[in-house]
């Protein structure tokens, strides 16, 4: 996958190339989440291998993160979506999902998802809504394999 720079804003960049990723700064933000509390770093190491990223800089500093797992035909899995707190309430959240729907690899796809317990109003905006048919959908939670990593 060929990195591209996503957007410009101001002193901040969203770029998909994976060269700029920080894995220390993902790890510890993703190691103290709610929805990944100590995942390994080899883990995390081997999801963005297998996802297509998006960091969020600022001049050569990651402050925020998203990973999409995806077919690039059908579906896309939006994950890990962060912005650092000293950088929250500025927009950025908002920008890097815009760039993230507006990627070139991922149009046309027939389904987006993702799961979260907090900031509906974010995702709403890009059109996400709740599962339409909850009992339809099916899961597998492992937390056990994080210690088995």
């Amino acid at each position: 996958m060929t990195a591209m720079v996503v957007m410009e804003m101001g002193r901040f960049l969203i770029s998909t190339d994976r060269a700029k990723l920080d894995l220390d700064v993902i790890h510890k933000f993703l190691t103290h989440s709610y929805w990944a509390a100590g995942i390994p770093r080899a883990t995390v190491a081997r999801s963005i291998e297998n996802s297509l990223c998006f960091g969020v800089y600022d001049d050569s500093n990651q402050i925020g993160f998203a990973r999409v797992i995806s077919d690039f035909a059908t579906y896309a899995y939006v994950a890990d979506v962060f912005i650092l707190e000293p950088y929250r309430e500025r927009g950025l959240a908002k920008e890097l999902m815009a760039s993230v729907m507006a990627h070139p690899q991922l149009q046309g796809l027939r389904r987006w998802s993702l799961a979260t317990r907090d900031a509906h109003g974010l995702y709403a905006q890009f059109g996400f809504t709740a599962l339409e048919n909850p009992s339809r959908s099916m899961e597998i939670v492992d937390w056990e394999l994080y210690s088995r990593s």
